[in-house]
């Protein structure tokens, strides 16, 4: 915070930094936030929630993002979150053990990969429910 003079103009940027530092944005952390930034708790947390990329609860070890734009919507997205449902945990979830977790973003631009899932910060093109199978099963998802 103090590389942005305190500056309550550079949230987005402190809000960056502190997920990558910490993992994710926990409530007294996004309270420690407004309180150095001068800004109400309620913008704080306005915008850590509105913006996709912050995430409030802590993530697995490994992530799957599935794009729900309208070319992956069409090109079978839906298909691939009732196979990661199936096999780990809801959409918006991490698994018990903390393995993995999956969310939905509404668009990741990459239509001309569609249906496209986001995987450990990689994109993953044409996937098919099959691929995440496999996928899971690398990483020791039964």
């Amino acid at each position: 915070m103090s590389r942005y003079q305190y500056s309550g103009d550079a949230l987005i940027e402190v809000l960056h930094t502190a997920q990558e530092l910490f993992g994710f944005l926990s409530p007294p952390l996004l309270k420690t936030i407004a309180h150095k930034l001068r800004l109400p708790p309620s913008r704080v947390l306005g915008v850590a929630s509105f913006y996709h990329f912050f995430s409030l609860k802590p993530k697995g070890e490994h992530t799957f993002t599935v794009c729900l734009g309208t070319a992956c919507y069409v090109a079978g997205a839906l298909g691939l979150i009732e196979t990661l449902e199936h096999r780990c945990c809801k959409s918006g979830h991490t698994t018990a053990d903390g393995k993995v977790s999956v969310e939905t973003a509404r668009c990741i631009g990459s239509c001309g990969l569609a249906p496209a899932v986001i995987y450990d910060g990689g994109v993953l093109a044409r996937v098919t429910p099959q691929m995440l199978d496999r996928q899971l099963e690398s990483i020791g998802v039964q």
